[in-house]
């Protein structure tokens, strides 16, 4: 449901009081320590490698990012509250995520458990799964229902595009939705992040905005204040968390634009034909754009026949050409002669001439039978742009 520009600006204060007092009522500092032993406890490492494991699974399944950003928070929830063992980090991560799917996703989009438990390759039974649920809805009270990191992310977006208008005004390739995608990819970066743990989900989020919106308006600091205002947080620690915020996302690869060109660079190969009707390929230096016989075919001598020719299967293929195979040596004539006037070959000896026709016309029943497995076109180069 839309709601018109006077109706939004009421109700996204009433969202962000909403999922702050929500947060404040459910978030408990939790950082993983290095533990002497691994079997005593989860290790930061750990965590954030099975954390990088949840993201592949949902891009694997075709998820909603708030699904992977609520199976986080019930991991690092659950993991606040009892002291588990490496062992079941997997069976704790996957139910979590399980957990969150049913939460988020619609139903057509949840997938079976025996799928989830076999696609994902967790080690786990699907009855591990369950029981492993049974164990973190009571130790989290079943209530799932929280604000995510994410959450407060859409919510800082969109209090700051209705109060600065001109926010994206410097990026008109890129609409809010696009923007706020590439955010929600930042923050999915830094959920893998340990340290980041220390803070509140609302304190990364307006990290992960302030740290964007320096880049576009120039007003940007007067923006944050405003939000901070709104949340009611401390700017000492806002600036704390953008400088590890920022030193986390620098490790971040850039997408791949969606206009990329790819250039096509084919093997350097010359056409070599043979008087027994096949061509063969060989890497060779390719001439200069001068030269007149880049496309001339080459004739072996009587005592390079052997290795470079292929001889054919019977004697019986050399009969007389018949009203289709004649149609066939016209058609490759034609082309041929038109490769040659694109590149102002047509003045070229008729000796050669005559060659290049004989050439082509014995070797044409092969190609065709080829199915254009080798063709007959020389490779192409590079041309010169004014």
């Amino acid at each position: 449901m839309k709601f018109s520009g006077a109706l939004e600006s009421q109700r996204l204060p009433l969202l962000l009081e909403m999922a702050i007092a929500r947060e404040a009522q459910m978030w408990k500092v939790y950082v993983p320590k290095v533990q002497p032993s691994q079997d005593v406890g989860i290790s930061p490492a750990q965590r954030d490698e099975v954390i990088r494991w949840l993201a592949k699974l949902k891009c694997q399944f075709h998820l909603y990012p708030e699904t992977l950003a609520l199976a986080v928070n019930l991991l690092d929830r659950f993991l606040a509250a009892v002291k588990a063992r490496p062992k079941y980090l997997n069976c704790i991560a996957i139910s979590c995520f399980f957990l969150a799917t049913k939460t988020i996703e619609e139903d057509e989009r949840i997938p079976a458990l025996k799928v989830l438990a076999r696609d994902s390759f967790c080690g786990c039974s699907p009855a591990e799964i369950c029981r492993m649920e049974k164990i973190i809805l009571d130790k989290l009270n079943w209530d799932l229902h929280t604000a995510t990191p994410l959450d407060f992310l859409y919510i800082f977006h969109a209090v700051a595009l209705s109060t600065r208008p001109q926010l994206l005004t410097t990026l008109p390739k890129m609409n809010p939705s696009q923007h706020v995608a590439l955010l929600t990819k930042q923050l999915l970066h830094c959920l893998a992040c340990y340290q980041l743990l220390q803070f509140k989900g609302s304190m990364l989020a307006l990290a992960i905005v302030s740290l964007e919106v320096e880049k576009l308006i120039p007003d940007w600091l007067a923006l944050i204040i405003e939000l901070l205002q709104k949340a009611q947080m401390d700017s000492s620690q806002l600036i704390h968390c953008r400088e590890l915020t920022a030193r986390h996302l620098s490790t971040l690869q850039p997408s791949r634009l969606s206009n990329s060109v790819y250039v096509y660079s084919p093997l350097k190969h010359n056409l070599v034909s043979c008087h027994m009707g096949t061509f063969h390929s060989h890497p060779s230096s390719v001439p200069g754009p001068d030269s007149k016989d880049r496309f001339k075919p080459e004739v072996p001598t009587e005592g390079g026949a052997p290795a470079l020719c292929r001889r054919r299967a019977a004697p019986s293929r050399c009969k007389q050409a018949t009203a289709k195979r004649k149609v066939e040596e016209m058609e490759v004539d034609d082309f041929y002669d038109g490769i040659k006037r694109l590149y102002n070959e047509e003045n070229a000896p008729e000796g050669v001439a005559a060659l290049e026709g004989k050439a082509i016309s014995a070797c044409s029943t092969d190609v065709s039978r080829q199915g254009g497995s080798i063709s007959a076109c020389p490779p192409l180069q590079p041309v010169s742009v004014m």
